[in-house]
């Protein structure tokens, strides 16, 4: 019913909207491409093309079965070379997590055009997790390769890890802001009276964590750093903001940087990877970050101290 050779007949039909000028691209005879189509439609008990004297159009169910057809020739054109790259270990699917505090649209594109040239057959998908949603989605989720783990040792034996470098934190409030007629270290008394505004942690399986929330404090939550600092600007609340993030308002004079009692420590981010995995895809992006290649470095603006 649906060989190959009705396949190629049938779609070329629909896509020429004539038996004649898909008789000859086929080098066959208008008859013969007429009597397959006609077989095909009575094998099938369905009308697939609309007939008129001068052009043939696609029914609903011819255009249902064109869809099918089409995605079927394709993949026997292009399976023999996807065969090959299984057979020389390139994996069929890749999923990444990128720490949101690494996140970045261009380094997402960039990286993702020179994988899908390089490995055109295998699919790609990325996400965007916060805190410990980056190590849950390694441990309890689909991922296969996160950029911005928390930490420089692996939670699980199956995980490999590779040290990115530190993210250092400032505390900051608007140039306006009551904190920031005070002289320091401002105690947490005073600060809890204003709203702490944070990005909520992602994790569904593993503890969640808090940025910075002193007991009895009211929270903004946010979904990403680029709205945290939006709202940082706007005067909306304080909390801490990567230095790297913040500094040209620093300079500019439109956030102004706080002493706290209580510091937050630099934030080790490393590249961490499942060992069951591990293909050439796998190994081409890990190389990247280990010789410090420019697709990955562009994920590493936000990086003050680069091990």
């Amino acid at each position: 019913m649906l060989d190959t050779e009705t396949m190629r007949t049938f779609t070329k039909v629909a896509e020429c909207k004539s038996f004649s000028k898909a008789a000859k691209l086929l080098f066959k005879t208008p008859a013969a491409i007429s009597y397959r189509i006609k077989s095909l439609e009575t094998d099938l008990n369905t009308q697939l093309f609309e007939r008129t004297t001068r052009t043939v159009s696609l029914t609903l169910a011819g255009q249902h079965l064109y869809e099918h057809c089409s995605q079927w020739l394709l993949w026997l054109t292009t399976m023999p070379e996807e065969l090959h790259q299984i057979r020389d270990g390139v994996e069929r699917k890749i999923n990444l997590t990128i720490n949101n505090l690494l996140y970045d649209v261009d380094a997402v594109t960039d990286l993702l055009s020179y994988l899908q040239e390089k490995f055109p057959f295998t699919n790609f998908t990325f996400n965007r997790q916060v805190y410990m949603g980056v190590w849950d989605s390694l441990l309890h989720g689909e991922c296969h390769l996160a950029i911005g783990a928390t930490g420089t040792e692996s939670l699980d034996n199956m995980i490999n890890i590779f040290p990115l470098g530190e993210i250092n934190w400032v505390f900051v409030a608007a140039k306006n802001h009551p904190i920031t007629h005070l002289e320091g270290p401002l105690s947490n008394e005073t600060l809890r009276k204003y709203p702490a505004i944070n990005i909520e942690d992602t994790s569904v399986h593993m503890n969640k964590r808090v940025a910075w929330l002193l007991p009895s404090q009211s929270e903004i939550i946010v979904p990403n750093v680029t709205t945290k600092l939006s709202c940082h600007l706007k005067g909306l609340g304080i909390g801490f903001l990567p230095r790297s993030v913040c500094q040209k308002y620093l300079d500019s004079g439109d956030l102004i940087e706080c002493q706290v009692i209580n510091e937050r420590k630099p934030s080790p981010l490393s590249l961490a990877w499942k060992k069951s995995h591990m293909g050439k895809v796998m190994s081409e992006i890990i190389n990247l970050f280990k010789f410090h290649h420019p697709l990955a470095t562009s994920f590493l603006k936000n990086i003050d101290i680069k091990r």
